[in-house]
């Protein structure tokens, strides 16, 4: 059995692994951190989750976390670059969900996240943890970055045209909406049910930290930088993101085949039909992400010979996730079943719930 450590697990990635650990057939959990709640049971502050954990919360400084095959940050920025190297150097693997180790350039980390990076020797060591671009590196790996839920919903939905080449690289577009549960479980006036419920706002026009995220993935499979202009919003919903993303097509082809290609052997990522409109509760609770693929009819088109002046230039894919799931924990999984050697599926063959 993986003895697996969680530090943070009161926030709601840190109780989404505890639900899927708890349940994983090859995984003990031993340690789970909480400075607030250390002595508190699991199941007291979780009532969800009682029959299933029986250990305490346990402080940081007091837990043995050295002695855990593999350990999990579910922390704010910030924490894991500060603990991660003791538990590397030791022989535990870390996954950590939080954003220290996503960007290879520390100095834009820097930049983005206003903190000095305490561990940037590991930035170069530490793999993407985006299973359906680096999975053979994922298997190898002491420390895995788990991606963002919005870059891991904007990446898998345009690399398959970026990696053919087939949309303009400088002018993509990500329309982006987000459950309140993306930002985190704190008492916020914006996240409050009286604010966020019955409203929908768009965010973060300024700058978004997943911005710089999601331009290095893109970037990667494009072979150079990339333009994207990147609004995300906030919906009145628990969990869930959809994506609807656009670009202009540079070279004609199948889209469709195109993408049942690129994820034809991918455990977690479901290409619909031609015509789908994959919705957000399709995704809930499940470790999965379905895209569907577009190329909308523009008016008068099919009219006459004048139509063709309309010209369907546009690739239009939606895409959706739960966020704390294929969007964070469910993926942090995924991560970890790769690096044990285990069946990548396993502990994650949940159904999306509904309603």
């Amino acid at each position: 059995m993986i003895k697996a450590g969680i530090v943070g697990g009161t926030g709601y990635t840190g109780v989404e692994l505890l639900r899927l650990l708890s349940q994983h057939p090859q995984v003990e959990l031993a340690a789970i951190t909480s400075r607030q709640e250390a002595g508190t049971a699991v199941s007291a502050l979780f009532p969800s989750l009682r029959g299933r954990v029986s250990l305490a919360f346990s402080h940081p400084g007091q837990a043995e976390l050295k002695k855990c095959d593999v350990v999990f940050f579910a922390t704010p920025n910030g924490v894991a670059m500060g603990e991660a190297r003791a538990l590397v150097d030791a022989g535990v693997r870390v996954v950590d969900l939080s954003a220290d180790f996503r960007l290879k350039d520390v100095a834009e980390w820097e930049r983005w996240y206003k903190l000095k990076h305490a561990a940037p020797e590991l930035v170069a060591e530490a793999v993407y943890g985006l299973c359906e671009v680096n999975r053979e590196q994922i298997r190898g790996a002491r420390l895995v970055a788990n991606p963002g839920c919005y870059p891991t919903a904007v990446q898998l939905g345009l690399l398959p045209p970026i990696e053919a080449g087939a949309v303009d690289a400088d002018h993509l577009i990500a329309d982006a909406k987000s459950g309140v549960s993306g930002a985190g479980r704190k008492a916020e006036l914006n996240l409050m049910y009286a604010e966020a419920s019955d409203n929908f706002a768009a965010y973060g026009l300024g700058g978004h930290r997943h911005w710089p995220e999601i331009r290095q993935g893109l970037a990667r499979a494009a072979g150079r930088e990339v333009g994207l202009v990147f609004v995300p919003h906030l919906t009145p919903m628990i969990r869930g993101i959809h994506a609807t993303l656009y670009g202009r097509i540079t070279k004609e082809m199948d889209f469709q085949a195109l993408y049942e290609k690129r994820y034809a052997n991918e455990p977690f990522v479901d290409v619909m039909p031609a015509g789908s409109h994959p919705d957000t509760r399709s995704a809930r609770a499940a470790n999965v992400c379905r895209i569907a693929v577009h190329r909308p009819l523009e008016h008068g088109e099919g009219a006459g010979q004048s139509a063709h002046a309309n010209r369907r230039d546009t690739l239009v894919v939606l895409c959706v996730i739960d966020n704390l799931m294929k969007g964070a924990s469910g993926q942090a999984v995924q991560n970890m079943n790769l690096m044990f050697g285990l069946p990548e599926s396993a502990g994650l063959g949940q159904a999306a719930v509904v309603p």
